[in-house]
């Protein structure tokens, strides 16, 4: 069978020139006659993975030298709770800007370790827009600001970076990082799950700045302390071996591909092709109405019925194309188009909706 065009939203799809090197690599791995899966993570080999991986990842986001880089466990649910219990320092009040379903998340996981208040929200408006925000709405003495940078349920994305002042800016990248080039130093802690753009689940990436590690409480345990992993280098426990790999491919790929500005041109080429037919079609309508709010990563739309939602989604089937139905909350359709997706799947995507609508129209 030919692989299909896959729209998931997570876990996603990955480029076939890295699936090729794993499936290669998969028995032998450069001829230590073992696995990646196999082998020891205190391994000379496997240290020399796991520490490529992190050069890569410094170079194609020019992280700072005074930035940890961690790789973890718990996905991004994890670091729901490890960002207060580490980063509530001083008055344990931080300050969140709700945009979804995951800041929603975060905000309840908070709640339970400080003082933490919604500063900025479109929960109202069934977060169908990023929300006005300004330095003046953040608390003088907060620990820190949070934010989800990419809203893969709704399909919003923050445009450009919060201005917070001389706050701490904490980002959960987990859906758009390293699609597009980010000054890492506006933030003092980054965090993203591996499955949308830097490979497959069960790995976490923390960039964290030097001065915010050591501050957790003596109760908080010591799988949930930066310190500990900064100090351990990630090894604190066996890591997530086999996925650290994967994401090692995935940073040379990006690298290979020409890095983050051409990331960014090819992602926003994907996404102009479908939100440029969206806005011209009178049968399909984006849900998000405002282009400086749309996600590149996520693009949500909708036909004038649920059931002519779920007939498109079966169309597409046909054509080669999997995950498009929305979230099961939300409903509708969403293409979900990461850094993997190659621009012949999207104008794959837009040719179904052309034939589509015609035939709908054709039908009625």
């Amino acid at each position: 069978m030919d692989r299909v065009f896959n729209f998931s939203a997570g876990p996603s799809t990955l480029p076939v020139s890295v699936l090729s090197q794993a499936a290669q690599e998969m028995l032998n791995y450069r001829g230590t006659g073992m696995s990646v899966m196999e082998m020891s993570h205190r391994s000379k080999m496997f240290i020399d993975i796991i520490d490529t991986a992190e050069k890569n990842l410094r170079d194609i986001l020019a992280i700072p030298s005074n930035y940890k880089v961690l790789f973890l466990h718990g996905g991004a649910t994890l670091q729901f709770s490890m960002v207060p219990l580490n980063l509530l320092r001083k008055s344990k009040k931080a300050d969140y800007i709700n945009t979804g379903e995951w800041s929603k998340k975060a905000i309840k996981e908070a709640k339970k370790f400080g003082d933490i208040k919604i500063v900025a929200s479109s929960e109202a408006e069934t977060f169908n827009h990023i929300p006005e925000f300004d330095v003046s709405m953040v608390r003088e003495d907060a620990d820190y600001v949070y934010y989800v940078s990419n809203n893969t349920i709704y399909g919003t994305e923050f445009s450009e970076v919060p201005n917070v002042g001389e706050h701490v800016l904490v980002s959960d990248m987990s859906s758009d990082i390293l699609s597009r080039p980010i000054d890492v130093a506006k933030f003092g802690l980054i965090y993203a799950g591996a499955q949308k753009n830097m490979g497959i689940a069960g790995l976490t990436v923390v960039i964290i700045r030097d001065d915010l590690i050591g501050f957790a409480d003596p109760s908080v345990p010591q799988m949930l302390d930066y310190k500990v992993h900064a100090d351990n280098g990630s090894m604190l426990n066996t890591p997530a071996t086999y996925n650290i790999y994967i994401a090692g491919l995935m940073f040379e790929w990006i690298k290979k591909m020409g890095g983050l500005k051409v990331m960014q041109e090819l992602n926003e080429k994907k996404a102009a092709l479908i939100y440029d037919y969206l806005d011209k079609s009178d049968f399909f309508k984006a849900t998000i109405a405002k282009p400086e709010h749309r996600s590149r990563m996520n693009v949500n739309f909708r036909t004038p019925s649920a059931e002519f939602d779920k007939a498109f989604v079966a169309f597409t089937e046909t054509r080669g194309m999997e995950n498009l139905k929305g979230y099961r909350t939300v409903g509708g359709i969403r293409a979900s188009i990461y850094n993997a997706m190659p621009i012949e799947g999207v104008e794959t995507l837009v040719k179904a909706m052309v034939d589509f609508e015609e035939l709908t129209k054709t039908n009625q």
